[in-house]
């Protein structure tokens, strides 16, 4: 099994739209509460970076509606 640091932002993709099955309908997230706290902190800020655009660009409009950014502006999502 691949470690986290080695995949590309499209297979992180693929792990936080597989991780948002768990999320009740109306619940309120951002791409980071997707991943353990020591995962996310294992990819390196470009990839995590590119992932964040990634997941605004193929999950917006579908399950998900971006509602607002946090005060580090990181986009929060609502799961419709």
């Amino acid at each position: 099994m691949a470690t986290i640091t080695s995949l590309t932002a499209h297979q992180l993709l693929d792990i936080a739209k597989d991780e948002t099955k768990k999320l009740d309908s109306g619940e309120i997230f951002i791409v980071r509460d997707l991943f353990k706290g020591y995962e996310w902190n294992r990819i390196e800020r470009k990839k995590r970076l590119l992932l964040g655009t990634l997941f605004l660009h193929e999950c917006s409009g579908g399950d998900f509606k971006p509602i607002s950014k946090t005060s580090s502006g990181q986009q929060k999502y609502q799961k419709l």
